[in-house]
């Protein structure tokens, strides 16, 4: 069994496996500009951030249901499981499906079907977080929050995600400032392909709690040291980095000189099914490129525990503890 960790940069979306569009899209009526699963994996090669994004909101197209997205996120928890995976916390872009006339609604409630029975069925907890397309205009994010107002009580947090560069946090000033009084918690997409200065402005600017990438900050020192005087987690995805040319080999990743200079890293999957490895996939990938040994791969997974959101009560607390103790009794043998 891989060592207990908890997931805190996964999008659902992106873990729709071609088997399961392909159903899906059986299932509502939707053509596949594909052949079969073969071809369609064979698409899952990438340029980039945006040719990867074209194909993944083209994609979306076969979520229709409450029923469709309940499948999507109960197929992500069972591999989850498998992976290690104690504890979840999972964004989800209602821009991407209000926009093709899918209710905020179906979203959040079908996937809430799935997380609401996740810890019976899979052994994992879960909390959502919707994020917000940077990309679209900072008056449609402020659209989607008031829209999800009905199902706040089902969401924890925000985020901010989708194509960075040119698209600074501070255009979301407001929708986030919304957010904080709502009583939501704040991550933000910052410094994956965009600029350390990136980092800084969702710190200072949107008031985030953890960084989700964070990978440029290494290119300034300054930046580096607030993040470790002030334990700003960070949200690693390493197979990410690499399929998406963040990082052209996964040997080059800064991982070990993050460690050593004592930041918050933690190792996620982001969009597993279209960048070739879940949650223990990246443990193991890095471990073998990287050369991490075991106490470094505990300090990972306890990292991921701490960095989560279980911190609103005695009961988040007590689970906790109780995953961290997990990993500490955890056996690389």
């Amino acid at each position: 069994m891989p060592i207990p960790k908890a997931e805190l940069h996964l999008h659902i979306e992106g873990t729709l496996e071609p088997e399961l569009a392909f159903a899906l899209a059986a299932r509502n009526g939707v053509e596949l500009p594909y052949a079969d699963t073969e071809e369609l994996r064979k698409a899952y090669l990438f340029d980039d951030l945006q040719t990867f994004l074209n194909l993944y909101y083209s994609l979306m197209a076969v979520l229709r249901t409450e029923a469709d997205f309940e499948e999507l996120a109960d197929a992500y928890l069972a591999r989850a499981a498998e992976q290690g995976v104690r504890h979840a916390e999972i964004f989800f872009d209602p821009q991407a499906h209000t926009a093709r006339g899918i209710p905020i609604g179906t979203v959040v409630e079908g996937l809430s079907r799935a997380l609401d029975r996740s810890e019976e069925r899979h052994g994992i907890s879960t909390r959502l977080i919707m994020c917000f397309l940077r990309d679209q205009s900072a008056d449609s994010a402020l659209e989607t929050l008031t829209a999800a107002e009905p199902h706040l009580h089902r969401i924890i947090g925000i985020g901010l995600d989708s194509a960075e560069v040119g698209h600074p946090p501070a255009k979301f000033r407001k929708v986030y400032e919304a957010a904080a009084a709502r009583g939501l918690r704040l991550v933000a997409h910052a410094g994956e392909e965009g600029p350390p200065a990136y980092i800084t402005e969702a710190l200072d600017v949107l008031g985030v709690e953890r960084i989700d990438h964070g990978l440029r900050c290494m290119e300034d020192p300054e930046l580096v040291a607030r993040l470790v005087r002030d334990r700003v987690p960070l949200t690693l995805c390493p197979l990410s980095n690499v399929r998406l040319r963040a990082i052209d080999v996964l040997e080059e990743h800064p991982l070990p000189q993050m460690l050593d200079a004592g930041l918050m890293c933690t190792v996620n999957s982001d969009d597993p099914a279209y960048f070739g490895g879940y949650a223990d996939d990246n443990f193991h990938a890095v471990r073998e490129a990287l050369g991490l040994d075991r106490e470094r791969l505990r300090t990972l997974a306890r990292n991921s525990f701490l960095a989560s959101f279980l911190d609103r009560d005695a009961a988040d607390e007590a689970l906790r503890a109780k995953y961290l103790a997990e990993v500490d009794a955890y056996s690389f043998d």
